[in-house]
């Protein structure tokens, strides 16, 4: 993960939602010289994404997704290394 470092932009922030308990290397002058910073953050547990869930059918929330049928797979994959893709794409078989 250290090497991430180097991708972030000015005051770019590196959020760990993953543990390991591995270590990784970062140099300070990697953060220093841009204000760059990492930090940590739980992801929740199962009970969270469930009464997310809840809340959503509830409340008739909906994903907003762009679907392409399997045909248009390569189409589809274009849209979005492009970056045009709002949301979410999805292959429907």
């Amino acid at each position: 993960m250290g090497t991430l470092i180097d991708g972030l932009s000015v005051n770019g922030k590196l959020v760990i939602v993953g543990a390991s308990p591995e270590p990784f290397a970062v140099s300070s002058f990697q953060l220093i010289g841009a204000r760059k910073s990492i930090m940590g953050w739980p992801s929740g547990v199962s009970k969270d994404s469930e009464d997310a869930l809840k809340f959503a059918a509830a409340n008739s929330v909906r994903p907003m997704i762009e679907v392409f049928p399997l045909e248009r797979a390569a189409d589809g994959y274009q849209h979005m290394i492009s970056g045009k893709v709002r949301f979410r794409s999805v292959l429907k078989v």
